[in-house]
């Protein structure tokens, strides 16, 4: 008797012999679709993901990981419901992009640093684009036009909080994790806390400097890689998709969806090629027309970002195959991250709109032009060019993003855990009444 399983597996051994078939009857098509996704993986994945992915390997090993995440716990876990480690995970999870959050978690949940609850709730809020993608290839490299990062990027990362808030509901209340417990100590001060759980994480690790690097890298370029291997995948799945013409079918559903919010036709491709591939769908978005209003692509751009793509969900997918976080509360979490990104992007137009004018005006560059209304005097070619050459500053600035949010969370969680014996200290010292 044939089960779910048989008629899948089939489905899936049917779906893949087809693509064989297309790659055969359009090689042509199929192999520029390839080049087109090993460029995006060279070009922005490849430089923007492996060293984070390096140094999040030497600080889980070093026990850096567990300091902050004794020192955030005050913080983490009343606003989101996760451990204070979770906190390392947000910040890496904005500076470096989409997989990264998801990788982390993985690494956590293996050394059971978060439970199964925890961890889905982690996954939910940190997988988000990086500002590298965002603002270099989206807004410039795209849209031409830099000012456009001030409303997706506003968008975009004030929807991931929104979501970790919503995603604090989901699932009953955990049992804490074994760090949990030994922070539970009472009559050790928070700082020494941390220390004591760094110094215990890197005894327990006990690899010498030169493995931990070797292994790091060795890790971080396998995961790279497989990265690699999804886009360019999607990409030619896509391509062959779309000179097959089965695209046409989903786009006219989407367009009839599109048309109850009152979003234009011409945008259904864009999101039919989001849902698969995130920056295919964000090129189709910029590319739509220029006869549409300039808001309505941008918000189909963020829903994309949020979305993410189903290349993004393969690899989340991928990491976490060998844990027990589900896939359906990172799913709903995509869906909720893009409605509410959208929805940010039509709020935040208007006010935003001083802001862009500045940003617009500090960089006259990377703006539109006053003829023809596209970026960098209407060159496609000179957009690229600047956008290229913007990556070494945002990479910079995602360092710096990553610092300043670890910083900030640091500073949020000092002060709450030192506010109760600031106050009982005010308290017990008022001056006596005469």
């Amino acid at each position: 008797m044939l089960t779910w399983r048989h008629a899948t597996t089939a489905c899936l051994a049917a779906l893949f012999a087809a693509l064989v078939g297309l790659m055969l009857a359009y090689p042509n098509e199929a192999w520029k679709a390839a080049l087109q996704g090993l460029s995006i993986w060279w070009d922005i994945l490849f430089p923007a993901l492996l060293p984070f992915f390096v140094i999040s390997e030497l600080m889980l090993g070093f026990g850096l990981v567990h300091f902050l995440g004794t020192l955030l716990d005050p913080l983490m876990r009343p606003l989101f419901r996760v451990p204070g480690i979770g906190g390392f995970v947000m910040a890496m999870g904005l500076a470096s992009g989409y997989p990264v959050g998801a990788r982390l978690t993985a690494q956590l949940w293996e050394q059971r640093l978060v439970t199964r609850e925890e961890g889905e709730r982690l996954v939910a809020f940190t997988t988000s684009s990086d500002p590298i993608f965002l603002i270099g290839a989206v807004s410039v490299g795209f849209f031409h036009d830099v000012s456009l990062a001030v409303v997706l990027a506003a968008a975009h990362y004030g929807s991931c909080f929104l979501i970790g808030l919503l995603m604090r509901f989901h699932g009953r209340k955990s049992v804490p994790t074994p760090m949990h417990i030994t922070e539970g100590r009472q009559g050790i001060g928070l700082m020494k806390r941390a220390l004591i759980a760094m110094h215990h994480a890197r005894i327990q690790d006990g690899r010498p400097l030169g493995e931990m690097l070797q292994e790091a890298i060795q890790a971080s370029l396998r995961l790279v890689m497989v990265v690699g291997g999804l886009v360019v995948f999607f990409c030619v799945f896509l391509e062959m998709l779309n000179v097959t013409h089965l695209l046409r079918g989903l786009a006219q559903t989407t367009g009839s969806a599109l048309r109850l919010v009152g979003i234009p036709l011409e945008l259904s491709q864009a999101i039919v090629n989001g849902l698969f591939e995130v920056t295919l769908g964000a090129r189709s978005a910029a590319d739509a027309g220029d006869h549409l209003a300039l808001v309505h692509k941008v918000a189909v751009g963020a829903f994309i970002l949020s979305w993410a793509g189903i290349s993004v969900h393969s690899q989340i997918v991928s990491l976490l195959n060998r844990t027990n976080l589900r896939y359906w509360p990172f799913i709903a979490a995509r869906l909720a991250h893009a409605v509410l990104a959208t929805a940010g992007v039509y709020l935040l137009w208007t006010p935003l709109a001083s802001v862009r004018s500045a940003v617009s005006a500090a960089f006259p560059q990377l703006g539109p032009s006053l003829e023809t209304g596209a970026g960098v005097g209407g060159g496609a070619a000179e957009a690229a060019q600047y956008g290229t050459g913007l990556l070494p500053w945002l990479y910079t600035a995602s360092i710096g993003l990553l610092l300043m949010v670890t910083s900030l969370l640091l500073l949020m969680g000092a002060l709450y855990a030192l506010g109760r014996p600031l106050l009982r200290l005010l308290f017990q010292h008022r001056p006596l009444s005469r």
